[in-house]
């Protein structure tokens, strides 16, 4: 028996090391990062709690069509001492009982609770845009945040190959020194470029580091052991700019949800007017109630049963009321007067709204382009820059340049990497600005 037990915790120990070794090794790409954020983003969680709260409400105000019913039942009981003559006191005990059901109808309102319906509905669009709208910006900090972690992959990669030239660099200049060809004096220059170059390295690594770990955080995941897909960016043409801007901005106005979100706010802000007129027209609401009663007294002897008084006395109730407002103490009119300022407040929330998005795109557009311009320009000086170095590394292996020079040749060749670098990444990024504002997808 404990053999088995014993077998039974070691099968279940391996399965564990499986599953968390195959955690440990789960590279996400981009397309997994964004799904996951969609489904545990705090925020677009929030979201859908509301539009369930918003269909409660859709609920609520189709129900406030139908007629309410209620029971109520009630009974009394009397107990002391009366007067039934002059001068003539009798203990006496009385019960008496009731029951019935009422109805109760709004017939006219003034619209309010047809306008009440249309706005709930509204509301639900609303939300759901909105909703939208915050998965197309968590969708866009999540590939930023994925770009950022590749971006700083290649630079700690650059980093270390640096590195690695270094090492042989030294080993180079050390060979060249034992044979008398160098002073020993390079070897120090050479030792101390290998100790920034490793450095250079570490904060690579570090800034790495911080990248994953920002990219975890906004996924809600934990840190420890999580790796993301390096993609490999191609070197970005010119094909991807955007030659127009025109066509953005016409899409972006007819279907980016901020401006479809603004539009509903105006639709809703009428609705409210429309609501708050309903102060001034009457009111007419219908009701029916059935209902009877029971009443025994210890003074009388020829009651009827309970059941037999309670069908002898029933009976039914209609009524109609109607509610004319004359004077509200300017309530209805300040109402529909603040509810027309919302509805104007609206209005002006949409312009504003179009002129941002405008305003976000043309800066977007303008970065895009000055993004490419940098990438060009940084190809062509990582050009130059590295047969300068090539023609720095020859002169200085046969000996007619020093190890000064040749550092300098070097970190110059470095820096053109690193604004290469810098300079893709920031044109790739930008091209997909234009493409989250055109509705493309992201990730492809």
């Amino acid at each position: 028996m404990k053999k088995n037990n014993i077998k039974q915790i070691g099968i279940v120990f391996a399965l564990l090391c499986t599953v968390f070794t195959f955690a440990q090794q789960k590279k996400w790409t981009l397309q997994e990062c964004v799904n996951h954020a969609l489904e545990n983003n705090i925020t677009i969680r929030q979201s859908k709690n509301r539009l369930l709260d918003n269909e409660q409400d859709i609920i609520a105000s189709k129900g406030a069509f139908l007629p309410s019913v209620n029971a109520n039942m009630n009974h009394t009981l009397s107990i002391g001492s009366r007067e039934l003559f002059p001068g003539q006191f009798v203990d006496r005990t009385d019960n008496g009982t009731g029951i019935g059901i009422g109805v109760n109808q709004t017939v006219f309102d003034g619209f309010r609770l047809t306008n009440l319906y249309k706005q709930s509905q509204l509301r639900l669009e609303t939300n759901q845009l909105e909703l939208e709208r915050i998965k197309d910006d968590v969708s866009l900090n999540v590939v930023n945040a994925y770009l950022n972690v590749l971006f700083n992959k290649e630079r700690f990669e650059t980093a270390e190959a640096q590195y690695q030239f270094s090492e042989k660099q030294l080993e180079q200049v050390q060979e060249l020194v034992d044979a008398g060809l160098q002073p020993k004096v390079n070897i120090y220059d050479a030792e101390a470029t290998l100790s920034r170059d490793a450095q250079q390295v570490t904060l690579a690594e570090n800034n790495f580091n911080l990248a994953l770990l920002t990219l975890s955080q906004l996924l809600q995941i934990p840190f420890n052991g999580f790796e993301v897909e390096i993609i490999n960016i191609d070197t970005p043409s010119e094909a991807l700019l955007y030659n127009n801007i025109n066509p953005i901005l016409n899409f972006a106005f007819e279907n980016r949800n901020e401006i479809k979100v603004a539009e509903k706010n105006v639709e809703n802000a009428v609705l409210g007017t429309e609501i708050s007129k309903s102060g001034f027209y009457p009111t007419l609401s219908a009701s029916y109630g059935f209902g009877s009663n029971v009443f025994f007294t210890n003074l009388i002897d020829t009651e009827e049963d309970f059941f037999t008084q309670l069908n002898q006395q029933k009976g039914h109730r209609f009524s109609l009321s109607l509610d004319i407002p004359i004077f509200s103490r300017f309530q209805n009119k300040t109402t529909v007067a603040k509810s027309k300022i919302q509805e104007e407040n609206s209005k002006l929330n949409l312009e504003q709204a179009k002129l941002d998005l405008e305003s976000s795109i043309q800066r977007a557009y303008t970065d895009a382009q000055a993004a490419l311009k940098a990438f060009v320009a940084a190809k062509k000086t990582l050009e130059s820059q590295s047969l300068s170095f090539n023609n720095s590394k020859e002169r200085f292996d046969i000996g007619v340049m020093t190890t000064f020079d040749l550092e300098q040749a070097r970190v110059q060749l470095i820096n053109a990497e690193s604004s290469l670098i810098n300079a893709k990444y920031d044109f790739v990024f930008k091209t997909k600005v234009l493409d989250f504002y055109m509705g493309k997808s992201l990730t492809e």
